[in-house]
């Protein structure tokens, strides 16, 4: 109930910071969670190198658990970099996959204590009187920040997203540690070359650190999906926000996995307002929601979606989009020399041609529900189990390739559409995805979504594509 003391919260960041005890927002707390993340890094790295060094099998399930166990005690910005290279399927051994994907999106809330004292930070010590209430138990609580309700003066009922303490120099420190990991992967498997991922990784999780930026993002959103009548997107509240405070409207929903055992025809509305909420903005303005994780939207009761953060948003340049759709006409076409343009396109370089056909089986995997015009799953033709055997051999025959540099664009375009599958699979949704598809793109063309754009970037003052 409102003005009620979450006992949980008791016992999280004033007593323990990620695992870690101490004040947040004391010099000591601050050091001892970064001299945890550099420990667990690396005495997992060392102990790599040793095994190495005499010439001793490295048992990758039991560095996989121990990695995931280390990352998942710490929270913060290293897990969220986790559950994200957990859904690219080709970017890690299915050992450390399997083993990273039960990393939970949650963390320890804040005690009242501390939500009140980084309230007046934020809007000043009068800062509840600018609230009919605030409940002071979080809703939600995730890796970066946590969700409060509140009323407003008029009645509306509120959404108040605050950041945890010194979370952007837990992100550098973090980062940091990522190259640590990527390097002691690279040492035994040459398979991905993850330079590009990390530099994405770091400049995403960069970006989620500003609420101002969301904001714009929000408003992006609610612009880009205006004629969707079946998505929804919170208004934020610039007076009641900061750079570390993000204050926006309340949308009611229920989770989508208590959706699971309903009618066909109620998940089959569900899951096509989520194919329009994420493909809507990519195919007509060249803008993707990178993190299609299971908190980040919720059901409305007429079946529509919320969507409820846009911290991990990417603006893809307009040439980019247009390859996405090529290379769909390549593999249903055969048409190897467009194929070869649209990976040009995206940025590989010098690819030979068995590189190509490697590559070209996980397109294949991807694409395959859009290439039959027929209603069908997600996963038809073996499922997840199948879509983990054609990562694990495309990863080796890319291994004795030579390796590949994905491209950073691919790190949310994988995440998205193996994130969105996942979804579409929990549902036991039965679409017509090829008309879906095509619905989206029978008038696709590279010069007016490059309009369209730029109008919808400057109207909210965001950057142009990167």
């Amino acid at each position: 109930m409102p003005g009620a003391i979450d006992e949980r919260a008791k016992t999280s960041l004033s007593g323990t910071v990620d695992g870690v005890s101490g004040d947040a927002d004391s010099l000591g707390g601050r050091l001892k969670r970064y001299a945890r993340v550099g420990q667990t890094v690396g005495g997992l790295a060392a102990r790599f190198a040793g095994n190495r060094l005499f010439g001793v099998a490295i048992d990758r399930p039991e560095h996989a658990a121990e990695l995931t166990a280390a990352l998942g005690g710490l929270k913060g910005p290293l897990m969220k970099v986790a559950q994200i290279l957990a859904t690219i399927p080709d970017m890690l051994p299915e050992e450390y996959t399997q083993e990273l994907a039960q990393l939970q999106h949650n963390a320890p809330s804040m005690g009242w204590a501390f939500v009140k004292r980084r309230m007046s930070t934020e809007l000043g010590a009068d800062w509840q009187t600018r609230f009919a209430d605030f409940e002071h138990t979080a809703r939600h609580a995730a890796s970066l920040g946590q969700v409060h309700r509140a009323i407003a003066h008029d009645g509306r009922v509120l959404a108040c997203k605050l950041q945890y303490p010194d979370m952007a120099s837990a992100v550098e420190a973090d980062l940091q540690q990522l190259k640590v990991i990527f390097s002691i992967y690279r040492r035994y498997d040459r398979a991905i070359d993850p330079t590009h991922i990390h530099a994405e990784l770091s400049a995403r999780l960069r970006e989620e650190l500003d609420y101002r930026r969301e904001a714009k993002h929000m408003r992006l959103y609610g612009q880009m999906l205006n004629n969707e009548p079946g998505v929804a997107v919170p208004v934020p509240l610039a007076e009641l926000s900061t750079d570390r405070l993000l204050t926006m409207t309340w949308l009611d929903g229920e989770r989508i996995l208590s959706f699971v055992d309903e009618h066909i025809d109620l998940r089959n509305e569900v899951a096509k307002h989520m194919f329009r909420a994420w493909y809507v903005p990519f195919y007509e303005y060249g803008v993707l929601h990178g993190d299609p994780h299971l908190g980040n939207y919720t059901v409305r009761a007429d079946s529509g979606i919320n969507l409820l953060d846009f911290g991990c948003i990417r603006v893809f340049p307009p040439a980019f989009v247009g390859a996405v759709i090529d290379l769909y006409w390549a593999l249903r076409n055969d048409d190897t020399d467009l194929a070869v343009h649209a990976y040009e396109t995206w940025g590989f370089h010098d690819l030979s041609r068995n590189v190509i056909d490697i590559l070209n089986q996980w397109a294949r995997f991807l694409y395959r529900p859009l290439m039959e015009d027929r209603v069908q799953h997600i996963q038809e033709g073996g499922g997840t189990q199948y879509g983990a055997q054609v990562a694990g051999k495309v990863q080796r025959e890319l291994r004795e390739a030579g390796g590949v540099t994905p491209p950073r664009e691919f790190v949310l375009m994988d995440r998205a559409a193996i994130g969105l599958g996942s979804v579409f699979t929990r549902l036991k949704a039965e679409m017509n995805w090829h008309r879906m598809f095509h619905e989206l793109i029978q008038d696709f063309d590279v010069g007016r979504l490059a309009e369209r754009q730029a109008a919808a970037l400057a109207a909210f003052d965001l950057p142009p594509a990167s």
